[in-house]
């Protein structure tokens, strides 16, 4: 399916304030990820930085129909995730640069951030738990008898992992209320799915479970929030999890400062940037009348601002103070 053919095929379009609200949510996350990448070549972030380029249409078309209590459990690349789920790009920005201002007080870093009061439950620098702890939150939810919703965010390389087989399993054998969003970008690291999988294709999993799946262009904002919204209702009203395989790419190297040559061609690299979401996004809303020109140009100013000042209050914020060290730690010995 072409790009936003999905978008216009759709029976109802979302109201126009979400359509701006979505188009701001892209542009927060692609300013602060670029702010991010500059940081670490400056020095400021410390550890590893896997950015979220080039799939930001995901987190946002998902993330617009949950709440504050639906649970949200991601990957390494979590930055997109946790700023769509209400985390601030201060508190992105200082986790990062390692700060007490950070969502984790500066203890976890890139790959490890950290939100519950507004349902970011956790990013993993390891392949594959997010989906069993998803599982879990679905779990938790329905002894409960609340209709809130786990989601799994996870790359193509966590489907060949047994978490993906346990976790997709129970969630239909119990009709949990979760989404398993994977976000396939084509490589595990610099692995080639289509060499490390039987089958390439995620979507066409969810069958084999019993369970609802679709695949969808997960450069299209809108085809995104379609599914998501149909599988978050389906969630909501007991009839159990859906399989969302997004089709995306990665447009920078896996992670800041690794290389990226070798393992994928330039042309494919630029044939996918050609097909960058938010382009591709804004085109359409101005295409189809939906915001002119000087709406969207207002937004990219007012982000640009927030997100530099939050670099700038990042720089400026305190380092955990070292008595404070084994705050936090839970021992069971």
């Amino acid at each position: 399916m072409t790009d936003y053919q999905a978008a216009q095929e759709m029976a109802e379009l979302p109201e126009p304030e979400q359509l701006l609200a979505l188009y701001r949510q892209l542009i927060t996350i692609r300013y602060t990820e670029e702010q991010l990448a500059r940081s670490h070549q400056m020095g400021l972030v410390h550890g590893a930085c896997h950015t979220y380029v080039g799939e930001e249409a995901i987190a946002a078309g998902v993330c617009a129909h949950l709440r504050p209590e639906d649970a949200v459990f991601s990957t390494h690349r979590g930055h997109g995730h946790a700023l769509a789920k209400g985390v601030s790009p201060r508190e992105v920005v200082a986790e990062l640069f390692g700060r007490a201002t950070g969502c984790s007080q500066g203890r976890g870093g890139s790959m490890h951030l950290f939100k519950p009061e507004v349902g970011m439950m956790g990013t993993s620098g390891i392949v594959g738990p997010c989906i069993l702890q998803a599982t879990g939150a679905g779990y938790s939810f329905k002894l409960l008898k609340k209709d809130n919703v786990g989601v799994a965010f996870f790359g193509d390389g966590a489907v060949n992992n047994g978490a993906f087989h346990e976790g997709l399993n129970l969630a239909s054998i119990w009709k949990l209320p979760v989404l398993f969003v994977c976000e396939n970008n084509l490589y595990a690291t610099e692995v080639p799915f289509a060499y490390a999988a039987g089958n390439p294709h995620v979507g066409n999993r969810g069958p084999a479970y019993g369970m609802e799946s679709v695949t969808v262009d997960g450069n299209d904002v809108l085809a995104v929030f379609d599914a998501a919204g149909a599988a978050v209702e389906r969630a909501r009203s007991g009839e159990g999890p859906t399989l969302i395989e997004c089709k995306t790419y990665r447009t920078r190297a896996h992670s800041e400062g690794m290389r990226d040559a070798g393992y994928r061609t330039q042309e494919e690299v630029d044939a996918w940037k050609a097909r960058d979401p938010i382009t591709h996004y804004r085109k359409w809303l101005l295409d189809n009348e939906e915001a002119g020109p000087e709406t969207l140009s207002a937004i990219e100013a007012e982000i640009k601002e927030v997100v530099a000042e939050a670099a700038e209050f990042a720089r400026n914020s305190p380092w955990p103070e070292p008595e404070t060290v084994s705050e936090h730690i839970f021992n069971q010995g």
